[in-house]
């Protein structure tokens, strides 16, 4: 299954990097007003349900940049229609069972448009290109078991390129900390993900004050 907490782990690197960058932004204050760097983590949910975590760098709040990686999964499709996961799930929360399971890594570009004069509501709209790893539960067969479920199944593994689609509606509340709610689509020859995540924007968003 895929280790949702490795990408927590990666958000905590995330977060050096970014207080590496505050401590560059109190010795030189130019920094902060042209570039803005933080890390966005966010729980997502649609045809599949998972983490994201996305280390950003906005230039002069118009041009942006994004490197992340997600952790997604999803009810098998091919799962048969009397599967059960058995008597232990009481224990695990259903989370021992086979799923579908999505882990891309990306890298995006995008623009950044300011909504409102108090800069405290803008659009980053992001494109770009995932590498993503799939595991597809198939090959089903019936065991009968009723403490671990009545079947065993296999994984499948798939390599693939994916197009992402995410434009970011983001809430900068204050110079280091913010909201977002980010619809996203991503889109490869094996599967298309679609759907909306919510989290928080940690670092340096914006500069003290507007440019022009």
């Amino acid at each position: 299954m895929i280790n949702l907490t490795n990408l927590v782990h990666r958000m905590k690197y995330g977060l050096v990097i970014l207080l590496f960058f505050t401590f560059l932004n109190a010795v030189k204050g130019q920094f902060g007003q042209n570039h803005a760097i933080y890390l966005a983590p966010e729980m997502s949910l649609g045809n599949y349900f998972g983490i994201d975590a996305g280390l950003n760098y906005v230039y002069k709040e118009k041009y942006s940049f994004q490197i992340g990686a997600s952790g997604h999964l999803r009810v098998p499709k091919s799962q048969p229609e009397d599967y059960s996961r058995g008597m232990v799930t009481v224990f695990t929360f259903g989370l021992h069972g086979p799923f579908d399971q999505m882990e891309t890594y990306k890298v995006a570009f995008g623009r950044v448009y300011t909504l409102n004069e108090k800069r405290t509501i803008r659009v980053n709209a992001l494109i770009g290109l995932g590498y993503t790893k799939l595991k597809r539960a198939h090959n089903w067969q019936w065991t009968g078991g009723f403490i671990t479920g009545n079947y065993n199944w296999e994984y499948q593994d798939y390599h693939v390129v994916s197009i992402i689609i995410n434009p970011k509606i983001e809430f900068p509340l204050t110079r280091i900390y913010g909201l977002n709610v980010s619809p996203i689509v991503q889109i490869n020859k094996r599967t298309t993900y679609f759907g909306v995540g919510i989290g928080h924007m940690l670092g340096l968003l914006k500069a003290k004050r507007p440019f022009g």
